[in-house]
């Protein structure tokens, strides 16, 4: 990632008061009343504040939310815990927690280009929503590129309950949805669910 998407992108994050961007120096110059949460807002205000960090941290349209909350809605779990768990799903998503991408950009940018593969079959669409006992792996052929290589070594000792790690084979199955608490994102869901109850999907 340039120095140039990173000045956007670090903004953004400190303006959200959330690393939105997945870099580990995103939040370092973050100083008090530099977030739009370090102001008085009003309820409305809150609630859209938790919707815009939470398109910016999984990187969706505005389209895209209100299709994945209207889903949400008709699921049997409460509306905010389905509609982060279909986002945690998504295979751009997933690509980045199993450390391949070292940011959810990087990894929507390695499936548009056909370098995943779901259960042995290229899938070039980041919003594919994977299923749980999906495996999820590198192609074959990218598998000695060092940038690739790099991601997934240093994220070795990363783990997330729901994915099952192959490491020499540069793979990963979901084997079962995410419980909220794991997915490790700072979000009030519960915000995100009433701005869009106000709102016609």
């Amino acid at each position: 990632m340039s120095s140039i998407t990173r000045g956007p992108k670090f903004k953004l994050s400190r303006r959200l008061g959330l690393n939105v961007c997945g870099h580990p120096k995103a939040m370092n110059r973050a100083g008090k009343g530099t977030a739009r949460s370090d102001k008085k807002l009003t309820p409305y205000g809150q609630q859209l504040l938790e919707k815009q960090r939470l398109r910016a941290y999984y990187g969706v349209s505005e389209k895209q939310m209100r299709i994945y909350m209207k889903k949400a809605q008709k699921a049997k779990m409460t509306t905010g815990t389905a509609v982060i768990t279909t986002l945690e799903c998504r295979l751009d998503n997933l690509v980045y927690r199993m450390g391949l991408a070292n940011s959810i950009r990087q990894a929507r940018q390695m499936v548009s280009h056909g370098n995943i593969h779901v259960n042995g079959r290229k899938v070039d669409i980041p919003s594919y929503i994977v299923s749980v006992g999906d495996e999820i792996s590198l192609r074959e052929k990218y598998r000695t590129n060092e940038l690739f290589k790099a991601n997934f070594e240093a994220a070795a000792l990363s783990e997330y309950p729901y994915l099952t790690k192959d490491q020499a084979n540069f793979s990963a199955v979901l084997t079962r949805l995410p419980e909220r608490e794991e997915v490790p994102i700072e979000i009030n869901d519960a915000l995100v669910v009433e701005f869009y109850s106000k709102s016609s999907l």
